[in-house]
């Protein structure tokens, strides 16, 4: 199954909820929102800088992905990036494809 990395950043009104219902309860929703896209939760840290959270959960497929991201943002209690994980193996297979490029200027 594909796996992402989440980065999500809370908005004033998220914090709140962070401060009132504490960082577990936050998990256990993360965890619910990817189990219902039928993914899976690996591991979710909070941490200090520009990102408040780092999720890395195994999602079916980019729509799923594209879902999660969507739905998160668009509560209003954080906003999210996405970026796609590769495998060593999955590097070793695009290394192998046959691209044609000219680059710019050529």
């Amino acid at each position: 199954m594909p796996k992402y990395l989440i980065q999500a950043s809370y908005t004033m009104d998220g914090l709140k909820g962070v401060l009132r219902d504490g960082g577990t309860a936050r998990r256990e929703v993360v965890e619910r929102m990817v189990e219902s896209v039928s993914g899976r939760v690996e591991q979710m840290y909070f941490a200090f800088g520009e990102n408040d959270v780092y999720i890395i959960a195994d999602m079916p497929n980019n729509v799923a992905s594209a879902a999660v991201g969507l739905t998160a943002s668009a509560a209003g209690g954080a906003r999210t990036r996405t970026v796609v994980l590769l495998t060593p193996e999955e590097i070793d297979e695009a290394t192998r494809q046959e691209v044609e490029y000219r680059a710019p200027g050529a």
